[in-house]
Order: C-alpha cells, then structure tokens, then sequence
C-alpha cells in the first residue's frame, strides 16, 4: 500500500478514536475495586491513588465517584496550597469543599460522587485522623480537560442573591406620606389693604356730612 494512502488511513483512524471518545461522559471509581479506603493497620491508603489517576482521562462533566465510609473524608479543593497540607485550616470556602454523605456514625458506608466543573488541576484527600490519612497515602490530584465541555445538567447559572422578605409589620404597614403645607405669604399686605379702604371710606362720609 502506497505511503500516502496509509497516511490517510491513519488519519482517518485518528479521528475516528478521537470521536468514539467523545460521544459521552464518564463516571471514575476512585480507587477501582479498592475504593477510598485507609488501611489503619497498615497505617497507609488502600491502594495508590496518584497512580491509579494517572491511567484516566478526566473531562468536563464526568463524575468521580468515592466508595467509601465514614472513617475517610473526602475534601475536594482547587487550592494546592491548601491539599500540601493535608487540612482545610487555612482553606476558602470558595475552593475547598468537604462531602461526608451528611452521616456522623462510624464506619457506615457511603458513595460520593462529585462531578467536574472546573477545568484544570484539581485536588482530593482525606483530613481524618488530623491529616495523617493524607499524610499517608489518601490523596491524589487530576488535571481535568475541556473534552465535551460541561452537560446543561451542570451549566446553569448560580441562583440569584438571596433577599430577605420584609417583616409581617412591615409588609402590613402603609406607606407613611407626607403632607407640605404651603407657607402663608409673609409680609403685612392684606393689612395694607384694609387701611385703605377704611381711610377712603371715612373721607367720603367727611364730604357727606359737610356737603
């Protein structure tokens, strides 16, 4: 087969694997089979999570899914600094979240999954055990890519800022107006006038008694 024929063909191949990857979304156990798991015998993670992140693929509008129970934690944050140290001391509220599946019972089990919003690096570890569990293999970082970009399950704008209702004495209170009364003109002119008109009317009852 002709070289540029084979090119072609290659190409073509090309595209074709880059399409198949791209028609969907994927959900990424952690761990595999292992799960999200701190081994305190051991004292070391189930398994290495860095390594097996580094054999998938992580895009926009994928889900990582923790197997997992209530002895691990699982903090997602977008601050290295912040995954370095193995706690959320220092962290932001604004790029760094907890899950814990809402439970405070020990050892119970519970499944996470968290989608993937933001492109870029983006960390995972567990804090339990005053960070010794991150300290001790439970944590991995990923780089997620644009792929798909975002679903419009998860590409909506954020809700509007909450506003509180007015108070019940509030709402049932009227507006309160307020009425101007306007100034009487200042000066002494109507009493000009009266002065006048007496002092004509007497001059003419003068003329009419002397006439």
């Amino acid at each position: 087969m002709a070289p540029a024929v084979m090119a072609k063909l290659m190409v073509i191949a090309l595209f074709i694997t880059a399409a198949a990857a791209a028609t969907g979304y994927t959900n990424h156990t952690v761990g595999g089979a292992a799960g999200w798991f701190f081994n305190a015998t051991t004292n070391r993670s189930a398994t290495s999570y860095p390594a097996w992140a580094a054999d998938q693929t992580f895009n926009l509008g994928d889900y990582i899914v923790f197997n997992t129970n209530t002895n691990q934690t699982v903090i997602q944050t977008y601050n290295k600094t912040t995954y370095q140290s193995c706690n959320t001391d220092d962290s932001s509220d604004n790029d760094t979240f907890q899950y814990d599946g809402g439970s405070s019972k020990f050892g119970e089990a519970l499944t996470i999954s968290i989608p993937l919003t933001i492109e870029g690096p983006n960390y995972y570890f567990s804090d339990a055990d005053d960070g010794v569990q991150c300290e001790r293999g439970l944590a991995f970082h990923i780089d997620v890519k644009h792929g798909l970009g975002l679903p419009p399950s998860l590409n909506q704008p954020p809700p509007p800022p909450y506003i509180e209702p007015p108070s019940p004495d509030t709402a049932q209170s009227p507006p309160v107006s307020t009425v101007t009364t306007a100034e009487p003109p200042k000066g002494n002119g109507f009493t000009t006038r009266a002065n006048i008109r007496l002092g004509f009317c007497g001059f003419l009852g003068f003329l009419l008694f002397f006439h």
